[in-house]
């Protein structure tokens, strides 16, 4: 069952970046329309790009398995809310790489981000009541959705 946990978890945390292959290039530098964009001085390489996303979601995803392998969990609300987040996460992960790269929209894609990067504080606060680890874990997201933010907005200015 444990592992099965585990697989579920990253296979969950894992899905933006899956379903986000289809609407998105692997990496910002394979996008034709992207390379039109003006960028921030402080834009990545590309491969960067893939490289912290793949961890970030290892991350994110055994934060997930911390929070369902915690069977002692003072209020059931905690739990049920920690996973109304992580899924609401997902689906607006999801959608900023298709507003963004599959609409060409930046603006919207701002938008997107904003409720993206308040939902994963939510999360990140909704895990740390129910696993500190979990919380350390999430983190480093909810740092690089400050810096994504970034990038979007400059973009959204700079063009």
């Amino acid at each position: 069952m444990t592992v099965f946990k585990f697989i579920l978890a990253m296979f969950l945390s894992f899905l933006p970046g899956i379903l986000g292959v289809m609407v998105a290039p692997i990496s910002a530098g394979e996008n034709a329309w992207y390379n039109t964009l003006n960028n921030s001085i402080y834009t990545p390489a590309g491969w960067t790009f893939s490289a912290v996303w793949t961890l970030l979601y290892f991350f994110i995803g055994l934060a997930l398995f911390l929070i369902m392998q915690k069977h002692q969990v003072i209020n059931h609300h905690d739990k049920v809310s920690a996973y109304t987040l992580f899924a609401v996460n997902i689906i607006l992960n999801l959608m900023w790489s298709y507003v963004f790269f599959g609409a060409q929209m930046p603006e919207l894609a701002l938008v997107t981000l904003s409720a993206l990067l308040v939902i994963a504080i939510f999360m990140a606060r909704a895990f740390f009541r129910i696993s500190v680890p979990a919380f350390w874990l999430v983190l480093p997201y909810v740092v690089w959705l400050m810096f994504a933010f970034y990038l979007n907005a400059t973009i959204v200015y700079l063009n």
